[in-house]
């Protein structure tokens, strides 16, 4: 009976949403542009390291340096653990933070409200400290590229993220990537470059959070922060609503200075977030 009410406990409600919105706000509006290896990015993450810490989480930044097109730039990737079994698996949940850089973008779909979803969920993580599995966040750096996505260029947080959780040997239930599930539009798809033993469990985390109508399987292969992951032998899939624009099929927001507050809903950040959360407790064994 207690696991059951430690189980039902976890899950991301309206005043999540709120929290998720009022936090992708934010960084919208004071920290705009946040392009990877910038100032302002150190700035955003820093912001981002002081709303989990508020919302009851630890977090660590990883400070790093790596190649890019421009030269070497400086990252920072934000870690916030919630560990229950020293040698049990661990289910990780990430989102960029940073913007396409050169183009104005506030990012408010593509970065921060995902960026927000995870304070949220470090919330909700923070106050259920038993009767679950161990839970990694991780808010990346240097997702964008800043030219095109070839080596050296882009994924450069997600990709320094998989190489340190492979140096630990920590094993690893299912990694997850959310990006762009604010949108006021929602409609989540599943790429095909996901772990298929994943992508089922999400269709059925989509059940449970009564959310089964949002969230489909694409055809569609998607680089995305979850390549670095499967590169690096961990199961993983891709939460992304890829489809951003003024009409139905068009992704015209994305990338661009349309990308904006006005754009995400508080309902589709709540949707997304009980996503998530039902398919951490899947993953976590709750």
């Amino acid at each position: 009976m207690l696991a059951l009410l430690l189980a039902a406990a976890f899950a991301f409600t309206a005043e999540d949403a709120s929290i998720a919105y009022s936090t992708a706000a934010r960084l919208v509006a004071k920290h705009t542009p946040r392009d990877a290896g910038t100032r302002r990015a150190h700035m955003a993450a820093d912001y981002l390291a002081d709303a989990a810490g508020a919302a009851g989480a630890s977090v660590r930044k990883d400070r790093f340096s790596a190649k890019t097109p421009k030269g070497v730039r400086d990252f920072v990737n934000l870690y916030a653990e919630f560990p229950v079994d020293p040698n049990g698996p661990w289910t990780i949940v990430l989102s960029h933070y940073d913007t396409k850089p050169g183009v104005k973008c506030p990012g408010a779909n593509d970065g921060a409200s995902t960026s927000g979803i995870l304070v949220a969920l470090a919330r909700r993580l923070a106050s259920c400290r038993e009767g679950r599995g161990n839970v990694m966040l991780v808010w990346t750096d240097g997702e964008e590229c800043m030219e095109a996505y070839l080596e050296n260029d882009g994924f450069w947080g997600s990709m320094r993220a998989a190489q340190m959780v492979k140096e630990t040997g920590r094993r690893v239930a299912g990694v997850v990537c959310i990006d762009m599930i604010g949108d006021r539009d929602l409609g989540i798809s599943i790429p095909k470059n996901s772990t298929p033993s994943l992508a089922q469990l999400a269709l059925k985390a989509a059940g449970h959070a009564g959310v089964a109508d949002k969230v489909s399987l694409s055809p569609l292969l998607v680089k995305d922060d979850h390549v670095a992951f499967l590169n690096a032998g961990f199961p993983a899939i891709d939460l992304i609503d890829f489809e951003f624009g003024s009409e139905p099929g068009l992704n015209d927001y994305w990338h661009t200075e349309k990308d904006t507050m006005d754009k995400l809903s508080r309902k589709s950040l709540e949707q997304s977030g009980r996503l998530v959360a039902e398919l951490i407790k899947l993953l976590s064994g709750f």
